[in-house]
């Protein structure tokens, strides 16, 4: 049953500690410079600020290619190859929005897409930690670039990359949607821009995808569809539901 390919992970609410201070930019250019990663992409993370996010459920894997497939016959959406246990990839935010729709009409609940706050809280608990695991990168915890598989896993095979909470491959693997449109964070310096205009789509993904490198693990790095072609990005979507 569909109802039993979904399997919920609650979230309690709680404070997360959403970005990243200004001053540990310059520290974060030069501890990842080997990714080629410019400065500015890590001031869009900034400033830090303590946020509130009532509770909620996040499924505990990505969407899989089995379950797209069932989405795909039952109501004529794009058929995503792929392999069943992997995640499914190259989903357009719409695609992925009436994904959610259409399941949560199945199981009776309000399924979604997660906000931007929503995912860092999930990914990040109660702390400020850098990733997922913990404060240090840990090679082996998620399938990102260092890898060198060049394509997706399995859901779920990475255990050790779990968060506070239990949610698997929040880093790696796919590239996920969120509900949240790109603006800066209030606060942020003048330098991040208004809008992001050289993106396939507004919406901001979170965690990163088997192409990407280390610094995408990052809970606070805020990433967007900047290619036409998902299936090179690696997007894909997971789902979030209201609390029980």
């Amino acid at each position: 049953m569909i109802a039993q390919q979904i399997e919920w992970i609650e979230i309690p609410a709680g404070t997360v500690q959403r970005g990243t201070p200004l001053d540990e930019v310059d520290a974060l250019t030069v501890r990842y410079a080997h990714t080629g990663v410019p400065r500015a992409w890590y001031v869009k993370e900034t400033p830090r600020t303590p946020v509130v996010v009532p509770a909620f459920r996040l499924a505990r894997t990505p969407v899989t290619v089995a379950q797209w497939t069932a989405f795909a016959e039952a109501t004529g959406a794009r058929s995503l190859s792929g392999i069943p246990d992997h995640p499914v990839v190259g989903v357009t935010w719409d695609e992925a929005s009436a994904y959610a729709a259409w399941i949560g009409a199945q199981l009776g609940v309000d399924a979604r897409l997660p906000t931007e706050d929503e995912w860092e809280r999930a990914a990040r608990g109660d702390d400020a930690r850098e990733f997922p695991w913990g404060d240090e990168y840990a090679p082996g915890r998620a399938n990102l670039f260092d890898l060198g598989l060049g394509t997706t896993t399995p859901v779920g095979s990475f255990p050790e990359g779990a968060s506070p909470f239990g949610v698997l491959d929040m880093a790696g693997n796919v590239d996920e949607w969120t509900s949240t449109l790109y603006a800066p964070y209030p606060g942020a310096p003048d330098e991040v821009p208004a809008r992001e205009d050289w993106a396939a789509d507004p919406h901001i993904t979170r965690g990163g995808a088997f192409r990407h490198d280390v610094d995408l693990a990052r809970c606070a790095r805020r990433h967007g569809a900047y290619e036409a072609d998902l299936v090179a990005v690696g997007i894909g979507l997971r789902l979030a539901a209201p609390a029980l």
